[in-house]
């Protein structure tokens, strides 16, 4: 997961259709901009945020399980 935040501008992510290296380049709607994941979260690689950077945010995968024993009030919204 990364932050969409930039220049206090909250970004728009989507798939643009292209691959670099067999990983799927993102881009802003706002700005067109491209953005690729590298390991610090997403890398500007053309446009207005050209070597830019959206940070990754600190997240974990978890089994349902798990999650369920850690938070047992845990509601899912349907």
């Amino acid at each position: 997961m990364y932050s969409r935040e930039i220049d206090g501008q909250t970004l728009t992510l989507a798939p643009s259709g292209w691959t670099y290296n067999s990983t799927f380049v993102l881009y802003d709607r706002e700005t067109g901009s491209l953005w690729y994941p590298d390991r610090k979260g997403l890398m500007g690689i053309q446009g207005k945020y050209f070597k830019r950077r959206l940070p990754e945010i600190p997240s974990r995968d978890i089994q349902w399980g798990t999650w369920k024993s850690e938070y047992p009030y845990s509601k899912i919204l349907r």
